[in-house]
């Protein structure tokens, strides 16, 4: 007798993207759950694996403003099921950001302040038709004597696999039904996460662009590399942009950079993408590297730099 085939549907594979498009340093990815075809997302979205996005890229809550909206949008032509959480993740000195019960340095963790307690949000479960979207209503409400400062969680949108489909109960394998092999099928569950700040009082801000060098990559190109330090109680968020002197229009940039308040640097590469039209650098040559903010003031320049080529 073949041993019994049972189907087991799980949720796992959860892929999670932090709400930060770092463009040539790393940038978001889109990726299709099914073969069905895709819906442009609306403008100012971030996309994810499977067939959700998110608008927009990053949620701040700050002066008199306790509300905000997040909206949803099925990028596909089939119905979805979706969940909502709020999360805590922690940015690590490369940028990257990693679940915060998951941080193996304690005095990382120690130092993100968590938003989460202050979130309440609704609906916690939607169902989209296809390329249909829907709004998420966030409200914060931190008590009266929370410290000033800058707070953060995650807002969390994930994509609820169908309960139907082939494979074997557990009811058939009991009754005899099917006995023709075991077997796992697992069902992965895929999400996509932005950030949601919440700012207390009054914060400060104070950023530096330092180390600019350049590197080898492995695919044979050049890249300027510098590293971001920051100071103060609130994170920084903009585009790095690299312009040759006399210039207006940047070689290079990089959008959406983020640098949390839980680290104090981070190191960020910068692919040069020059065409044919444009001339190679030459030794001696000086690139003005710049900080543009996209947050709380927004097209302020944060910090600035020179970098000489060899």
């Amino acid at each position: 007798m073949k041993p019994a085939k049972i189907l087991m549907k799980s949720a796992l594979a959860t892929a999670l993207l932090g709400g930060f498009g770092f463009a040539a340093i790393a940038q978001e990815g889109t990726a299709q759950s099914g073969d069905a075809e895709t819906t442009a997302m609306p403008e100012g979205a971030v996309g994810g694996m499977g067939d959700i996005n998110l608008y927009p890229r990053r949620v701040v809550i700050q002066g008199r403003q306790r509300t905000a909206q997040v909206g949803l949008f099925n990028r596909t032509p089939n119905e979805g099921d979706y969940e909502i959480d709020i999360t805590e993740m922690a940015m690590t000195p490369e940028g990257r950001l990693v679940a915060l019960d998951q941080v193996d340095d304690p005095a990382l963790a120690d130092r993100v302040k968590s938003a989460k307690d202050m979130i309440r949000w609704s609906p916690k479960r939607l169902t989209l038709g296809g390329s249909e979207s829907q709004t998420i209503r966030l409200m914060a409400r931190p008590s009266p004597d929370t410290p000033p400062g800058e707070y953060r969680a995650h807002f969390l949108a994930i994509s609820r696999p169908e309960s139907s489909g082939g494979g074997v109960s557990i009811d058939e394998v009991i009754s005899g039904r099917q006995a023709d092999g075991i077997g796992v099928t697992i069902k992965p569950r895929f999400g996509i996460s932005i950030p949601v700040i919440v700012r207390v009082g009054e914060t400060t801000l104070s950023l530096a662009i330092e180390n600019t060098r350049l590197v080898d990559l492995p695919d044979g190109r050049r890249a300027l590399g510098l590293r971001l330090t920051r100071e103060g109680t609130r994170s920084a968020y903009g585009d790095v942009r690299v312009f040759r002197a006399g210039e207006d229009e940047p070689i290079v940039v990089a959008r959406g950079v983020g640098i949390y308040p839980e680290i104090d640097a981070r190191d960020v590469l910068l692919p040069f993408t020059l065409d044919e039209e444009v001339a190679p650098l030459s030794s001696g040559e000086e690139l003005r590297v710049a900080f543009i903010d996209d947050d709380y003031d927004p097209g302020a320049v944060l910090a600035e730099a020179v970098f000489t080529a060899p």
